[in-house]
Formats: C-alpha cells, sequence, structure tokens
C-alpha cells in the first residue's frame, strides 16, 4: 500500500512535474516488492553521462546503438517489457517503455523531447524541431510522413491516418497507457490479481472514469478482494448520483455479503 500512496502523490503532481521514471519505478515495485528504484535510477544518470553530447541525435546513436536498446520482438506482449527496471537491466523494451527511457536520460540531458500516443505505436518528438521524430523501437529518427508510414503498416495501408495522432501527450497520458498495456496482458493471461492491481494504479491517475472504476471493483472481486471491491464501489456512489449510484451500492452489498 505504501507504493499505492507514493504512485498516487506522484500523479497528483502538476502534470509538468511528474517525475515519469520514478513512477514507472513504482509500478514496477507493486508488482514486485523489493526492485531497487535507486539502483534503476543511477543506471538513469550513468546512461547520461556516457552520452557523448546533449543533442537528439547523439542520443539517440547512444541508446539505440551503442548501449543497444532495442525493440523485443521475440516476445512483444512479455509484461516485463513494461517495468523499466528491467527494460534498463535487459536493453529490451515496446516502444513506450523504450520512449520512457530516452526521455529520461534526455531530460537529465537536458533534450526537449515529449511522448507521442499515436494509435499502437508510441513515438518522441523534438520539442524544438516540432517536424522531429524518433521512433524508440526501431531506433530511428522521422519525419510526420514517416510517422504516417509507420501507422500504416500497422493498421493497413487504407488506414486514415490523422496529424492530431502526433500531438505530444505528459507523463500521465504515458502512465494510463503503461498501465492500459499491461491490464490487457494480464487479462488475456487470465491473471486476475495482477489485473487488479494494475487497474487499481490506472484508478490513482487523475481523470480515471467511473467505467474504470467499476472494471477495477470487478477484478477485485473476481481475485476474491470482497472488501477491496465493495469500498470501491460505495466510493464511486459517494462521488455519483441516481440510478447508477444506487446500483454500485447494491453491487457493494453483495460483494460485503460474501465476507459473511
Amino acid at each position: 500500500m505504501a507504493s499505492e500512496a507514493r504512485f498516487r502523490a506522484l500523479c497528483r503532481l502538476p502534470d509538468a512535474e511528474v517525475p515519469l521514471d520514478e513512477a514507472m519505478l513504482v509500478v514496477s515495485a507493486v508488482a514486485r516488492p523489493g526492485v531497487d528504484e535507486a539502483a534503476a535510477l543511477a543506471v538513469l544518470d550513468d546512461l547520461a553521462d556516457r552520452c557523448p553530447a546533449p543533442t537528439l541525435d547523439a542520443l539517440v546513436r547512444h541508446l539505440f546503438g551503442d548501449e543497444g536498446f532495442r525493440g523485443n520482438r521475440a516476445a512483444y506482449y512479455d509484461p516485463d517489457n513494461s517495468y523499466l527496471d528491467v527494460v534498463l537491466a535487459r536493453r529490451l523494451g515496446i516502444p513506450i517503455s523504450l520512449a520512457v527511457v530516452a526521455l529520461s536520460v534526455g531530460r537529465r540531458l537536458g533534450v526537449p523531447l515529449s511522448g507521442v500516443a499515436m494509435p499502437g505505436h508510441f513515438l518522441l518528438r523534438d520539442r524544438v524541431l516540432t517536424d522531429v521524430f524518433v521512433d524508440p523501437f526501431r531506433g530511428v529518427v522521422l519525419d510526420a510522413g514517416g510517422c504516417a508510414r509507420v501507422f500504416r503498416e500497422l493498421h493497413g495501408p487504407g488506414a486514415r491516418f490523422d496529424e492530431r495522432y502526433l500531438e505530444p501527450v505528459g507523463p500521465r497520458v504515458i502512465l494510463r497507457r503503461v498501465l492500459a498495456n499491461l491490464s490487457g496482458i494480464h487479462r488475456a493471461a487470465g491473471d486476475r490479481r495482477a489485473l487488479a492491481r494494475v487497474l487499481r494504479l490506472r484508478a490513482l491517475v487523475p481523470g480515471a472514469t467511473p467505467e474504470e472504476r467499476r472494471e477495477l471493483a470487478g477484478a477485485l472481486a473476481a481475485s476474491g478482494q470482497f472488501e477491496a471491491a465493495a469500498a470501491e464501489l460505495e466510493a464511486l456512489a459517494a462521488d455519483g448520483s441516481g440510478e447508477r449510484a444506487a446500483a454500485d451500492r447494491a453491487a457493494a452489498a453483495r460483494h460485503r455479503a460474501r465476507l459473511n
């Protein structure tokens, strides 16, 4: 619970001030207590210290060339691809976790980067030269046309690309997407406890919807955590009104009845 409280506190900072690397390491610690967060942060410090120049080109060559960070094509849906400490240790990840590495090292160097939540494939964008993007999974620099090609490779040649897909996003959006990836993996694997753990973190990020909180309650109940499921629904009902709130209270009562 201490890790969850810390995650909540980090996510409630102004979005631009959320320390993405620290928040990602809390996600790791919730899944696997005992994660050495200080050691992982020291790895990021060291990666920044060894980068030959504080420029985007140097950062890309350093991380995706010299340091060997690359996309995990062989096991794309391995949950370890989303845990920052493991990504740093294995030099393997998926687009969004590799982007977090680059954002974290870039921040230490003063390289102005933002995340880009393009559907299906996370990218990076230069905040100054705004037509310069990075595909962290392939370790290459792109322009907007290159991003559109990546999009159509994923979604089909007839897929409609919208330049709004390339708008920069902040740390909270990145964290929500990481947690969405993990929830999809755990849902597909039928791992109810892991799913509940991830959905609880997602509900702590400001902007969680009532539907997401109900999904959390369902996952908690499915994993046998009836008291926690009831508490979530009762809190949701207190925030709402009308028939939906009454239904949430009734569902909470059913969960509490299973405790007797």
